[in-house]
């Protein structure tokens, strides 16, 4: 009972950094998602109509789409980072210490991550929606926004919900660099200072929010589904 009670207070003692770093992480997130709507739905919307057989078709342009995507997919993401850290410092004037600066290559990897998803969830949308769209003498914008969006809308949200759950993981990774976050509050005041029980109640708090992501994404795409 003891132990718990110390437990209990040493929580409580470090509860406001939790939580300072709890925010930092919710920045980090912020910015990643922002970008993999704003730029990595139309990335991904632009892979779908410049491939083969499709209203835009272009080699040349899904060639190089998808070449940054996959470039960007398959580099390991703490040497991202790394490399990224003298283009964060030009821009932003810092590359350490502030989770804004931090969310830099998790917008990229955002971007690229969400591209493909969008592109095969428009790929999976049954081929008669697009023959209807076009007889029916559809732009291509409302091609896109009023027919495959719109058929798509489940499994875009399964994907968002996806990459959203991946950057809570990847957030993580930013406390190595002096990034903030979650991460960097399990690393600094768990396992350098061997306080195990802080590490493992932080990566409980980690394990419940991605839970809590993946439930609520899942109810979201389970209700726009009208299969």
């Amino acid at each position: 009972m003891n132990s718990f009670n110390l437990y209990i207070e040493r929580v409580i003692e470090y509860a406001p950094r939790l939580a300072e770093s709890l925010f930092e992480t919710g920045i980090m997130m912020i910015f990643a998602m922002m970008a993999a709507i704003i730029l990595g739905l139309p990335l991904g919307t632009l892979l779908y109509l410049s491939s083969k057989g499709k209203p835009m078709e272009n080699k040349f342009l899904y060639q190089v789409a998808s070449i940054f995507v996959n470039i960007v997919r398959s580099f390991p993401f703490l040497l991202l980072v790394v490399v990224m850290q003298p283009l964060i410092r030009f821009l932003y004037g810092r590359a350490t210490g502030d989770p804004v600066a931090a969310s830099f290559p998790m917008m990229l990897i955002a971007i690229a991550l969400y591209a493909r998803f969008v592109e095969q969830s428009l790929h999976d949308v049954p081929r008669g929606v697009t023959e209807t769209a076009q007889s029916m003498g559809a732009t291509t914008f409302q091609l896109v926004w009023k027919f495959l969006y719109v058929e798509a809308r489940s499994s875009l949200i399964i994907g968002f919900t996806t990459v959203f759950v991946s950057f809570i993981s990847y957030s993580t990774i930013m406390g190595v660099v002096g990034g903030g976050g979650i991460g960097d509050f399990a690393i600094r005041y768990g396992y350098q200072r061997y306080e195990t029980d802080i590490m493992y109640t932080s990566i409980v708090v980690i394990i419940i929010f991605v839970v809590l992501a993946q439930w609520f994404g899942l109810k979201i795409a389970g209700k726009l589904d009208k299969r």
